[in-house]
């Protein structure tokens, strides 16, 4: 079962059946990503002891028939644009490198509610604006299906680990391209919603009147569950 690539509708129903925990499928995705993140680097910053620390307690509900719904122990990551309470936030930039934010992302916080497991942040291009830099504190990510092609940006690092099976689904943000062409170049699905239809307070902009924030997933199924 868990070497397994399950979509969110099917890891979800499994948990819901009391025959998956989510602190099985936490720990087979801290186990993918130790095993290749060193290659791909889609992490800026892993979070496995909070991940695991919630999926206990997201295990804890479920057993209790208090689950949060659909989204409730499945492990996620944030573009690392999204502002995270006490996590540092830095937009892949040196000039944020130290940056912690004091709140939440609305989506951030949206996600956190329904149970959702933050497994970190991910890589992007600068201010996810351009292209990859070989010269930030945190190298660019790369393709899961192959390290040498390129991501397609920015949110490259959330492509790489939905790809690689890391996560099951994460943000990601769309001003001229960046959840489509990484969604495409990984063939995985993201969404560029209707401007403004998911809130963007608390994401560094780099364009209020362009930015889309949206989600990525293997599936558009699951994109429709993470809005």
């Amino acid at each position: 079962m868990m070497d397994e690539f399950l979509t969110i509708t099917a890891a979800s129903g499994l948990i819901a059946e009391k025959q998956l925990s989510a602190m099985e499928l936490t720990a087979a995705c801290l186990d993918r990503a130790r095993r290749r993140d060193d290659t791909l680097r889609a992490f800026i910053l892993p979070t496995p002891k909070r991940a695991m620390a919630h999926a206990h307690a997201a295990e804890a509900r479920v057993m209790a028939g208090l689950s949060r719904g659909p989204l409730d122990g499945i492990p996620i990551g944030h573009k690392d644009i999204y502002n995270t309470t006490s996590i540092r936030t830095t937009g892949h930039s040196r000039l944020l490198e130290h940056n912690v934010p004091g709140g939440d992302a609305t989506a951030v916080q949206k996600w956190g509610e329904a149970g959702t497991l933050l497994m970190g942040k991910l890589s992007t291009h600068e201010f996810a604006i351009g292209g990859p830099s070989l010269d930030l504190p945190w190298p660019p990510a790369r393709n899961a299906w192959n390290p040498e092609h390129f991501t397609a940006g920015s949110s490259s690092g959330t492509g790489a680990a939905v790809a690689a099976g890391f996560i099951f689904g994460s943000t990601g943000s769309d001003t001229g391209g960046s959840i489509r062409g990484p969604a495409a170049l990984r063939a995985i699905a993201g969404i560029k919603p209707t401007y403004g239809w998911v809130n963007r307070a608390g994401a560094l902009p780099p364009s209020f009147s362009m930015d889309h924030a949206g989600p990525m997933a293997w599936t558009v199924q699951d994109c429709a569950l993470l809005r």
